[in-house]
């Protein structure tokens, strides 16, 4: 069992299905919990919503104050100086908790792994490495983290598996362009992405919420 807190919230009894979603940096759990009600899914769908918070460590962008995060950041540019065992150890804690939901009784192909920011780039990471087909990677305002390593490790199961980006054009957390950049390293190791970005900063909007539910409902609304 992962040690993690988390939030849970099931939208019908007995969920057939389940939706791990990674908060940002320095926020947690409670930060996207609101977003269950705002994205109207079907009344029919039966989801675990699985909100975990972060664990608490020092980031040395921010002198070292202690704060939720799932890796550190050392530098402005947070393509560089990447903290790799950070990165694989929440990617890790990520992959068991979806490990949890299958023990459950959850298929692997009915989980859904997202995240926002840092959350997104743990969602690509362990997303793209499970050893099963999920139903699908959701990544907001996020890059690839660790992008040389995708072609040795990614599993063949990645190519099958639907992935969703979205980014502001006006970000200024993870420039849009690190964006692009994960996304062409993505198509290039023919793993298929639909992109979305809108004109917003290092945020989510309405039009996004919008554009997230139609796709959830495109990767779950099917016979299994």
């Amino acid at each position: 069992m992962s040690d993690l807190d988390s939030i849970v919230i099931e939208t019908q009894p007995d969920p057939d299905a389940a939706i791990i979603w990674l908060h940002g940096l320095g926020a947690d759990g409670n930060d996207f919990a609101p977003i269950v009600e705002q994205l109207q899914l079907p009344s029919h769908f039966a989801i675990r919503f699985i909100f975990p918070h972060a664990p608490v460590r020092p980031i040395t962008i921010n002198q070292g104050y202690h704060m939720p995060g799932w890796y550190d950041i050392s530098s402005l540019s947070i393509v560089d100086q990447e903290d790799a065992a950070g990165i694989r150890e929440s990617s890790a804690i990520l992959s068991e908790l979806c490990q949890e939901q299958e023990a459950s009784g959850i298929d692997s192909s009915r989980i859904i792994v997202a995240g926002f920011s840092q959350g997104g780039a743990i969602a690509l990471h362990c997303g793209c490495r499970y050893p099963r087909p999920l139903a699908g990677i959701m990544a907001l305002s996020t890059y690839l983290a660790l992008p040389d390593t995708l072609e040795d490790e990614i599993t063949d199961y990645a190519s099958e598996i639907p992935v969703f980006m979205a980014h502001g054009r006006q970000d200024d957390v993870v420039n849009i362009e690190y964006g692009k950049q994960g996304l062409e390293r993505l198509e290039a190791n023919t793993i298929e992405v639909q992109w979305n970005d809108y004109d917003m900063g290092h945020a989510v909007c309405a039009e996004e919420i919008q554009h997230i539910s139609q796709w959830l409902s495109q990767q779950l609304d099917v016979d299994f």
